[in-house]
């Protein structure tokens, strides 16, 4: 073998070795673990899950829109039947409607609160107290997901009180 048909056996290989460390430069450049877990946290939209709350008899509902609504339909409904057997009707005759705050729990507890604007009109303690005393044993709620994770949600719905009366 002459020395030219070696050289043109070793070029591509000499070509080949020069690619692969050269290139080796942008390999060994592993990006920061905080800039990525940055990068990550920023790209997350925290005011939104990615499913809501929801109860077993909504399961049935085909799109997220419908579960939504199934959800708050079924929750409003269980509110107003819990509470139209009540005295809030008999001590507070003028209210109509009370917004209350629901937070449900990673772990599918849920609490209520009264979102009452005029305390001067009303004893928001013994809104409250009668809530808690009415507001119990709702059946089993799905908590809310984030990333495959139960997340906490808090939302107010407006509940309409002595519906009797208003039919």
């Amino acid at each position: 073998m002459d020395s030219s048909a070696t050289m043109r056996k070793i070029r591509p290989i000499l070509f080949l070795l020069t690619l692969c460390l050269g290139s080796c430069q942008y390999f060994s450049q592993v990006p920061n673990e905080d800039e990525l877990l940055k990068k990550e946290l920023k790209s997350i939209n925290w005011s939104q899950v990615d499913e809501l709350p929801t109860f077993s008899n909504c399961d049935s509902a085909v799109d997220k829109t419908q579960k939504k609504q199934c959800f708050f339909d079924y929750l409003t409904q269980l509110i107003q039947q819990k509470l139209s057997v009540d005295t809030l009707s008999v001590l507070y005759p003028q209210l109509d409607t009370i917004n209350v705050k629901v937070t449900i729990s990673p772990d599918a507890t849920m609490v209520f609160e009264p979102q009452i604007t005029d305390t001067l009109s009303y004893n928001t303690t013994k809104i409250d107290s009668i809530l808690k005393a009415r507001l119990i044993d709702f059946p089993t709620v799905h908590p809310a997901i984030k990333r495959g994770i139960p997340v906490k949600t808090q939302f107010v719905l407006p509940v309409i009180l002595n519906i009797t009366a208003k039919k």
